[in-house]
C-alpha cells in the first residue's frame, strides 16, 4: 500500500474533472421537462433522526401505516442516502448542491452560531417561483440560519412559514436554550400546542388554501422524533410495553405519521392527490431511542446507519406508483434536480448542481443510475469522517483532518466494504484490497481539496462552541491568572516591599 505522489494525484484530479462533465451530460439525458398543463404540487415531507428500524414496513414495532402507505402506493427508496447531520442534510436538499460546498457540512448550526445559507445559492422555493408555484410553504424545522433576515425562509423563496428555527426544542413549550424558539412569518408565535400537531395543523391549513389548478410547494421538516424525547400521553399509551426511551420515540414516531395522514388526507380533500408528488425521507440516521438494526452504525457516523435512510416517493398521475423498490444509489443532492424537471424548470440561474434527476429511476423508464462516486461527510468533534461510495465498494475514512495529514491511509482508521454485498458493513476488507483503497482514497483527495479547502472549517468559527463553555474557559483562564498572581507575582511584590 503506497501514499500518494503529487502526480497521481493530479492525474486523479483529472480523472475527477472527467467523472464531473459525465454526471453533467447524464442529467441532460432523457430529461424532458414536464409540460405547464402537467407540472404536479409538489410536497417534501423531512422526519428528524428516523432510523431503519422504525417504520412498520421494515418490521418494526412502530405502527406508521401512512408513511408505509407511501412506500406500499409509491416506491421505496431503499438506497436513499443523507448526510449525518441535520443542517447539512438540508442544505444539500435545497441546494441541490454538496453541504460543503455552501458551508454547511461539518456540523449542525446552533443557536449561537450566526452563520447560515449563503445568498448566492438558489433553493428549491426560489427556482418554482418562476415555474408558476405561487404558494410555496415551509412548516417545521428550518435550521439554516436565523441570526440575520436574509436567512429566512421567507427571504428565500417561501411564501409562508410557521415553525422552529433551530432543533432540540421543548415540544409542547417550544423553548431552547431558555428562548422561545417558534415562529409565525418573522414574529415569534406564543402558541399552546404539541410541536408535531401545530406543524400538521399548519401544513393542512395551507394545503386547504390552495386552488386545485395551481401548482404548489409544500415543505414540511418535522422536529420529530429528535430528542428530547416527549409525546402526549395518548401515544405513550399506545406502547405501554416497550422501554421508556424507546416508548416515548415510538410515541413521537406514531404521531408524526398521524399527521403525515392528515396531511395526504388535505390532498385528496382538494382533489389533487393523483396529481401531487410525494417525497417523504428522514434527515439522517436514527439517535436517542431509535432502532437502526440492522445496519451498523447511527446518527452522526457515516456509516450505513447514520446516512441510508428511510425514504419513499409517490406521484399516481406520473407513474411513481406500483410498490415497486428502486436500489439505485440516490439522494438528497438529487432533490433539486428532479424538482425542477417536475415543474418544467431547465436553468436553476445559480450554481451548478451536484445531484442529478433521478424522475426516470422512480417511474422505472430506466433502472441504472449513472456512474458516479457517493459522498458523506461529517467534521463534527476533533475527527473528520469520510466516506465514497463507488460501485460495490464503500471507503471510509475517521481520523485526523484530512487535509492536515500527508498520507490519509495511515493517519487513521480506514473501512472498505463490499456495500452491494455486505449492507450492514460486518466485513472489513481494507487489509486485502490496497489497490481499492488506494483508489477510493484519491476519489476522496479529490473531493476533499476541490470542496473543502476553501470552506472555514466549523471547528475555526468564532461561533463554534457554546457560549457557557466558551464562558467556562474564559473562567477558568482567570482562575488560573489569579494562582499565578497569588503564588508567584504577590510573594515578589512583597520581598521587593522589604
Amino acid at each position: 500500500m503506497t501514499s500518494i505522489n503529487r502526480r497521481q494525484f493530479l492525474q486523479s484530479v483529472a480523472a475527477g474533472a472527467a467523472g464531473v462533465a459525465a454526471a453533467s451530460l447524464a442529467r441532460g439525458q432523457d430529461a424532458t421537462p414536464t409540460p405547464a398543463a402537467k407540472r404536479p404540487n409538489i410536497v417534501i415531507i423531512l422526519a428528524d433522526d428516523l432510523g431503519w428500524n422504525d417504520v412498520s414496513y421494515h418490521g418494526s414495532v412502530i405502527r406508521t401505516p401512512n408513511i408505509d402507505g407511501i412506500a406500499r402506493k409509491g416506491v421505496e427508496l431503499d438506497r436513499f442516502y443523507a448526510e449525518p447531520l441535520c443542517s447539512p442534510t438540508r442544505a444539500g436538499l435545497m441546494t441541490g448542491r454538496h453541504p460543503l460546498r455552501v458551508g454547511i457540512g461539518c456540523t449542525v448550526i446552533t443557536p449561537w452560531r450566526t452563520h447560515g445559507m449563503p445568498a448566492d445559492e438558489r433553493m428549491i422555493p426560489e427556482v418554482l417561483v418562476d415555474a408558476g408555484y405561487k404558494r410555496r410553504g415551509c412548516f417545521g424545522k428550518w435550521h439554516l440560519g436565523h441570526s440575520h433576515v436574509r436567512h429566512h425562509p421567507l427571504s428565500r423563496g417561501f411564501t409562508h412559514y410557521y415553525g422552529c428555527y433551530n432543533g432540540a426544542l421543548d415540544y409542547f413549550t417550544h423553548i431552547r436554550e431558555k428562548e422561545l424558539d417558534w415562529h409565525r412569518g418573522h414574529r415569534p408565535a406564543r402558541e399552546a400546542g404539541y410541536t408535531t400537531h401545530l406543524i400538521t395543523d399548519e401544513a393542512v391549513k395551507f394545503i386547504g388554501g390552495c386552488k386545485p389548478d395551481e401548482p404548489f410547494f409544500l415543505y414540511v421538516p418535522y422536529n420529530a422524533p429528535h430528542a428530547p424525547l416527549e409525546a402526549p400521553q395518548e401515544y405513550l399509551d399506545k406502547y405501554p410495553d416497550l422501554p421508556e426511551k424507546r416508548q416515548a420515540f415510538a410515541a413521537m414516531t406514531t404521531a408524526m405519521d398521524d399527521g403525515i395522514g392528515k396531511i395526504l388526507a388535505a390532498l385528496d380533500s382538494l382533489g389533487v392527490a393523483d396529481d401531487t408528488f410525494v417525497l417523504f425521507f428522514s434527515d439522517n440516521g436514527g439517535g436517542i431511542g431509535s432502532d437502526n438494526a440492522p445496519l451498523r452504525g447511527r446518527k452522526a457516523t457515516v456509516f450505513e446507519g447514520g446516512i441510508r435512510v428511510i425514504a419513499a416517493a409517490h406521484w399516481p398521475k406520473g407513474g411513481v406508483s406500483g410498490g415497486r423498490k428502486v436500489s439505485a444509489v440516490m439522494g438528497l443532492i438529487d432533490v433539486m434536480p428532479t424538482v425542477m424537471r417536475l415543474a418544467g424548470v431547465k436553468d436553476n440561474k445559480g450554481k451548478p448542481l451536484d445531484g442529478i434527476d433521478v424522475l426516470d429511476l422512480l417511474t422505472a423508464k430506466v433502472e441504472k443510475a449513472p456512474d458516479r462516486p457517493w459522498f458523506g461527510y461529517i467534521g463534527y468533534g476533533d475527527k473528520d469522517q469520510l466516506a465514497v461510495i463507488e460501485g460495490p465498494w464503500k471507503l471510509i475514512y475517521i481520523g485526523p483532518r484530512i487535509l492536515k495529514t500527508k498520507d490519509p491511509l495511515t493517519a487513521g482508521e480506514i473501512h472498505l466494504f463490499k456495500i452491494n454485498e455486505d449492507p450492514n458493513e460486518k466485513t472489513d476488507l481494507a487489509a486485502d484490497n490496497g489497490e481499492v483503497v488506494t483508489r477510493r482514497n484519491r476519489i476522496w483527495r479529490i473531493y476533499d481539496f476541490a470542496w473543502m479547502l476553501h470552506i472555514m472549517d466549523y471547528r475555526e468559527r468564532e461561533d463554534f462552541n457554546h457560549p457557557l463553555l466558551v464562558s467556562a474557559s474564559v473562567l477558568a483562564l482567570l482562575v488560573a491568572l489569579s494562582g499565578i498572581y497569588l503564588i508567584v507575582v504577590a510573594p515578589w511584590r512583597n520581598d521587593i516591599r522589604r
